[in-house]
């Protein structure tokens, strides 16, 4: 399924502030992502009506298990590609910068190829 660069980032910060802080509410992704509350409350209605989120009545937001994969496949794709830039020498600023960008165009072919080489680079290394 494909779906906005911008809902992936929104569920990718869902998943992150859950791992972070174990609740999540709109204002704490307004002030993650430095976004309006009002942006925030038009993104959260959208991916509510798209099954990605369900929302309490204290306004507490949860992944479903549609929005869940999608997150978690962000975040890999943002955490393999950080690491692998800054291995190659890139500062942390600017990989994590570059791996947000690139985590959302990469296809699935290649970042498995990457993926890959990556976990061979790791094994060999781990032999040595």
């Amino acid at each position: 399924m494909k779906i906005r660069e911008s809902a992936e980032n929104y569920l990718e910060t869902i998943l992150i502030l859950t791992k972070r802080q174990g609740s999540v509410r709109s204002i704490d992704i307004a002030k993650e992502l430095g976004f309006s509350k009002a942006s925030v409350s038009v993104a959260m209605k959208k991916l509510r009506e798209n099954g990605c989120i369900k929302m309490d009545s204290d306004g507490y937001i949860t992944l479903t298990d549609k929005g869940r994969s999608i997150a978690e496949a962000i975040y890999e794709r943002h955490t393999l590609l950080s690491n692998w830039l800054m291995q190659l020498g890139v500062d942390r600023e600017r990989a994590v910068e570059d791996a947000c960008q690139i985590e959302h165009v990469i296809s699935d072919e290649s970042f498995e190829a990457l993926k890959g080489h990556v976990a061979k680079r790791k094994d060999s290394k781990c032999k040595s």
